[in-house]
């Protein structure tokens, strides 16, 4: 049987992280520099061990105004204590609750720069395996971000995007562009099953594109994220699809 991964963005100050938790199976939790506080990043993991969903870090640029979407240039020491830091925070309530860290995700612009980004890449991946070895780092399909990872002999998942498109170079189209986002839930749904069954994307200009998928990313700020989760949680059941982490 087939099985992905089903991974959601979360802690993030929005109201419907406890609503989506049950159709997926691992978290990315905000370390309070995009988004969230202590009380939030605490609240998250509570609600992730009720749920038995595999925790993970979502560090991003300190940058609340922006949300972590604008692109920053740091050098490569700023940027490797960028995420040792946001580890540091976790990693404390992570401990307090007795639970166990599975796996990092850069968010937004940082998550972005690094796919394409060698150099950044690197970096991340540096301070992800200082901080402990056997953490699982989740990066674009085919980007940096995994090869560099891989490099280090850390463990990968490849991710893919329900609610993104995609460029023809297999990059995720720019925020800015009107299409970059997927709202038609059927168009949704058809991509999901077509890089999991398929291993492929088709780009806004109808080119197929390879992909690995690892882990499928739902975006929990969507306008209509709680149900796009469920919807994508009931399809893969209905098509024999397994739902479980990395």
């Amino acid at each position: 049987m087939i099985s992905i991964d089903l991974n959601c963005d979360m802690g993030e100050g929005i109201d419907n992280d406890a609503l989506i938790m049950p159709f997926i199976s691992s978290v990315n939790i905000a370390c309070g520099y995009h988004a969230g506080d202590e009380a939030i990043i605490q609240k998250t993991i509570e609600l992730s061990l009720q749920h038995g969903i595999a925790i993970g870090a979502h560090p991003g640029f300190a940058d609340k105004k922006n949300f972590g979407r604008s692109e920053q240039q740091l050098s490569s020491e700023q940027f490797y204590d960028l995420i040792s830091e946001q580890l540091v925070i976790i990693q404390r309530f992570i401990n307090k609750a007795g639970a166990v860290l599975h796996h990092v995700k850069p968010h937004g612009a940082l998550y972005n720069m690094s796919a394409k980004d060698p150099s950044l890449a690197n970096n991340i991946a540096k301070a992800v395996k200082d901080h402990d070895t056997s953490l699982i780092l989740y990066g674009l399909s085919n980007s940096h971000s995994i090869r560099e990872a891989e490099k280090l002999n850390l463990k990968t998942a490849s991710e893919v995007f329900a609610d993104r498109t995609y460029t023809d170079a297999g990059n995720l189209t720019p925020r800015t562009a009107p299409d970059a986002l997927i709202s038609a839930e059927q168009q949704s749904l058809q991509q999901v099953l077509q890089m999991i069954q398929q291993q492929t994307v088709t780009s806004t200009h109808h080119k197929i594109i390879p992909v690995k998928a690892d882990t499928v990313c739902i975006h929990g700020d969507g306008d209509h994220a709680v149900q796009f989760a469920r919807l994508i949680f009931t399809t893969l059941k209905k098509n024999n699809i397994a739902i479980k982490p990395v």
